[in-house]
C-alpha cells in the first residue's frame, strides 16, 4: 500500500459502476430495449409472468431499503486519512498505523445523530455518532465513538432502556428525533447515573455548528499494548482544526425546517470546495499502575479524566477529502464495529463496552442480510484476508479449493496460523470472582462530574444550559417527572435547580448538601476558543442603488481568508448599483435565511438600504442575526439606520459600523466574523 491512501480506491474502483454510460441491461448483463412497458398479451391484455425484466426491475425496487440502523440512523460520511506525527508513542502501544511518521492509512468517517430516523432532520438536540473506521495494514481499527465524553449509563444492559425512553412514544410515535418528552426524562429522573451525560446534552454540545466544528471521544478507556506486552491506560480525543463551534437553539429549530440537512451539506460542500476538515487526534494515557488513584472509576462511562490531571497528547492529524460516491453502498453500509481492533489496541472491562462488543455485530448481521456484510466495498480491509468462512447471504468471494475447516492436509494446511508478533494477542489481564450481577462501589457517584461540568461553563453557556433544561422539561406532560428531574439537578447546583424549577412550574428543591467548587477549563467552549473565518458564510443584503465598491471590498477581504460571501437580495437574478452596473445575485432572501448563516453584512448605497428597510424579510434577517449573537456590518449612515431600525444597537459587541474601504473597517469586521459568537451581548444574570 503506498502512503497517499490509494490502496483503497483501488480496492473499490472494481465495485464502481458509471451509470452515465453503456447500455441498460439486467442485473444478468442481458441487454433491455424497452423499460417503460410490460409484456402483456395485446396492448390492452395482463403484464405476463415470464417478462423476467419486470419481476426483476421491481422485485429489486421493492427491497431497495434495509432495516435502518436502531440509533445513528441519521449519517453523514467521508473518506479521508490520518497521518501520525512522529514514532514518539511505540513506547505505548504496536499499533504501526499510530506511530509511523508519514504513513497515511486510508479512513472512512461516518457522523450521524442518534435518536432521530433517517429522515429527521441534522439539527435536533442531540449526542453526535463520530466513528472512524482505519483500514490499516493489520487489519480495520474501528474507532467508534461520539462528539461527547461520557454516555447516559454505565452497563449495556441498560442500553435497550435508555434507548426505547429517548425514542418516540410507543402510543403515538412522538417526537421524532428529540428528548424533550416524558419518557426520556421519567428514565432520567429515576436514573441518577444519567446527570452527567444530561447536563452536557443540555448545552451547546449538543448542537454543533457544523460536523466539522465538532469534536470526538472514544468515550470508553481503552488499552494500548506496546511490544513487550506492558499495557497503558488510553481515552482518545478527537479536535477540529477549526475550533468547537455551535448553534444557538431558536437557531436549530429554523434550521431545521429550512434547510433539514443543514450538517450533511456542509460537510459535502467543505470537501467538494477542497476545504478539507481536519482533526487532531490526541490520547490521554495512565499507566496500569494508576488505575485506581482517581475519585471515580476508570471503567465508568459517565466519567471524563479532567485535562488537568491528564493532558491530552497529540498523535497525529485525520484529515477527510473525498465524498463518497453512493450514499446507499458507503455510508449507509458501512459497518462499524467496536470489536475491530489491532495488535496495539485492546478493551477493557468497562461493563458499557463489554456489551457495545457483542450489540454492534449482533444488529450488523439483520442489517446487513448476513455474516458477509465484510466483503461489502467500504467495510472491507486492504490487509489480507484468508479463513474458513463459506457460504451464507451475499457472498461474494470464489472460493478455491477443497479445505474450509482447521486443521487441513489437503489443502497443505493453508491458511496456516500466524506464528509471529504479527497476530493479534489480547492482554493476559488477570479475571476472577464470583459471578454477580453488581456494579463496584466505584461506580456510585452520580453528581460530582455534572457539577465539574456546571462549574466550568462560562456565563452564557450556564444560560444556555438553563434554557434548554426549561425548554426539554416544558415539553414533559407529568408535573412528577419534572420534579424529580430538578430534585436530581438540586444534587448537581442548587441554583441550578432552582432556575429550572422557576422555569417549568415546580417548587424549588431544598439544597441537597454542598457541592464541590473545582472545574475544569477544557469543557469550556468559552476558553481559548479558535478563531477564524474559513469557510464561514457571509450573507450580503443588496437591492437597487447598492453600494457595489463596498460589496468587493468587504467580500473579497473575506474570501481572502477562506471565507463564503453570499449576495441575497429581494428576488433571484440580479440588481443595479448606484452607477447602474448589473450586480449578480445569488440567492433570493425569501428562499434563504439569516440561521443559514453566520454574518450578515449590509453594504452602503442610499437606495439600496431604502428598499432593504421596506423589505420586512431583509429587516427581519438582521434582527435575528443579531440576536443569534451573530456579527453585523454596515456601511455607511444609511445603512446603520437599517441596524437601528432592525433594533440592532450601534455601537454593540460584535457590531461594526463604517466606511466599507477603510482597512479599519474590514479588519474589525473580519475580527468580529472570526470570533463566531458574541454573546456578551446578553445581560441577562445567570446562577454563579
Amino acid at each position: 500500500m503506498t502512503n497517499d491512501g490509494t490502496a483503497k480506491d483501488r480496492q473499490l474502483s472494481d465495485f464502481r459502476v458509471n451509470a452515465d454510460e453503456g447500455t441498460l441491461t439486467t442485473d444478468q448483463g442481458i441487454r433491455v430495449d424497452d423499460t417503460d412497458n410490460s409484456l402483456r398479451p395485446g396492448e390492452r391484455g395482463p403484464s405476463l409472468l415470464q417478462d423476467f425484466h419486470l419481476r426483476e426491475k421491481i422485485t429489486h425496487f421493492d427491497h431497495e431499503r434495509i432495516p435502518e440502523r436502531v440509533v445513528h440512523a441519521r449519517g453523514a460520511g467521508a473518506y479521508g486519512y490520518f497521518e501520525p506525527y512522529d514514532d514518539s508513542f511505540s513506547e505505548y502501544t504496536q499499533a504501526r498505523f499510530l506511530t509511523t511518521p508519514g504513513r497515511r492509512t486510508p479512513v472512512f468517517v461516518r457522523f450521524s445523530t442518534v435518536a432521530g430516523s433517517r429522515g429527521s432532520a441534522d439539527t435536533v438536540r442531540d449526542v453526535r455518532g463520530f466513528a472512524t473506521k482505519f483500514y490499516t495494514e493489520e487489519g480495520n481499527f474501528d474507532l467508534v465513538g461520539n462528539n461527547i465524553p461520557v454516555f447516559f449509563i454505565q452497563d449495556g444492559i441498560k442500553f435497550p432502556d435508555f434507548v426505547h425512553a429517548v425514542k418516540p412514544e410507543p402510543h403515538n410515535e412522538i417526537p421524532q428525533a428529540s428528548s424533550a418528552h416524558d419518557t426520556l426524562w421519567d428514565f432520567v429522573q429515576l436514573q441518577p447515573e444519567t446527570m452527567h451525560m444530561m447536563m452536557w446534552l443540555m448545552s451547546d454540545r449538543a448542537i454543533p455548528r457544523s460536523y466539522r466544528m465538532m469534536q470526538g471521544f472514544g468515550v470508553h478507556t481503552f488499552r494500548f499494548v506496546n511490544a513487550e506486552g506492558r499495557s497503558t491506560f488510553v481515552k482518545f480525543h478527537w479536535t477540529p482544526k477549526l475550533g468547537i463551534h455551535s448553534l444557538v437553539w431558536d437557531e436549530t429549530q429554523k434550521i431545521a425546517g429550512k434547510d433539514p440537512d443543514f450538517n450533511r451539506g456542509d460537510l459535502w460542500e467543505a470537501i467538494e470546495n477542497g476545504a478539507f476538515p481536519e482533526w487532531e487526534l490526541g490520547v490521554q494515557l495512565v499507566p496500569e499502575e494508576d488505575e485506581h488513584r482517581f475519585d471515580f472509576d476508570l471503567l465508568d462511562a459517565t466519567k471524563i479524566i479532567p485535562e488537568e490531571e491528564v493532558p491530552v497528547r497529540p498523535v497525529g492529524r485525520l484529515v477527510l477529502d473525498r465524498n463518497p460516491d453512493n450514499f446507499f453502498a458507503e455510508t449507509e453500509q458501512v459497518a462499524f464495529h467496536l470489536g475491530n481492533v489491532v495488535p496495539g489496541i485492546d478493551v477493557t472491562n468497562d461493563p458499557l463496552l463489554q456489551a457495545r462488543l457483542f450489540s454492534y455485530l449482533d444488529t450488523q448481521l439483520i442489517r446487513l442480510g448476513g455474516p458477509n456484510f465484510p466483503q461489502l466495498p467500504v467495510n472491507r480491509p486492504v490487509a489480507e484476508v484468508a479463513n474458513h468462512h463459506r457460504d451464507g447471504y451475499h457472498q461474494t468471494a470464489i472460493h478455491k479449493g477443497e479445505a474450509s475447516y482447521h486443521p487441513n492436509s489437503v489443502g497443505g494446511g493453508c491458511p496456516v496460523l500466524a506464528g509471529d508478533a504479527s497476530a493479534y494477542t489480547f492482554y493476559p489481564q488477570q479475571v476472577d470472582g464470583k459471578m454477580i450481577r453488581k456494579r463496584a462501589e466505584s461506580f456510585n457517584d452520580h453528581y460530582s462530574q455534572a457539577t465539574l461540568f456546571w462549574n466550568s461553563m462560562s456565563v452564557w453557556e450556564k444560560k444556555h444550559i438553563i434554557g434548554a433544561f426549561r425548554f426539554e422539561l416544558g415539553k414533559v406532560r407529568r408535573k412528577h417527572i419534572r420534579e424529580g428531574v430538578v430534585r436530581n439537578l438540586a444534587h448537581v447546583d442548587h441554583h441550578l435547580a432552582v432556575a429550572v424549577a422557576e422555569g417549568v412550574g415546580v417548587a424549588s428543591p431544598e439544597p441537597a448538601g454542598e457541592t464541590h467548587k473545582r472545574s475544569s477549563p477544557a469543557l469550556s467552549q468559552a476558553v481559548d476558543p479558535v478563531r477564524g473565518v474559513a469557510t464561514r458564510k457571509i450573507a450580503i443584503l443588496v437591492a437597487d442603488g447598492v453600494d457595489a465598491a463596498d460589496v468587493t471590498t468587504v467580500s473579497e477581504a473575506l474570501t481572502g481568508q477562506g471565507a463564503i460571501c453570499e449576495v441575497l437580495a429581494s428576488i433571484d437574478g440580479s440588481v443595479h448599483d448606484a452607477n447602474g452596473e448589473t450586480l449578480e445575485v445569488d440567492r433570493s432572501i425569501k428562499t434563504v435565511g439569516s440561521v443559514l448563516y453566520d454574518a450578515v453584512y449590509v453594504p452602503g448605497g442610499d437606495g439600496s438600504v431604502e428598499e432593504l428597510g421596506k423589505d420586512g424579510d431583509a429587516v427581519h434577517f438582521v434582527t435575528e442575526s443579531y440576536k443569534h449573537g451573530k456579527a453585523v456590518g454596515g456601511s455607511g449612515r444609511a445603512a446603520q439606520a437599517l441596524l437601528e431600525r432592525a433594533g440592532v444597537p450601534v455601537p454593540a459587541e460584535g457590531v461594526v459600523t463604517g466606511d466599507a474601504a477603510a482597512t479599519e473597517f474590514t479588519s474589525a469586521f473580519t475580527e468580529a466574523v472570526a470570533a463566531h459568537r458574541h454573546f456578551g451581548r446578553d445581560s441577562e444574570n445567570v446562577p454563579a
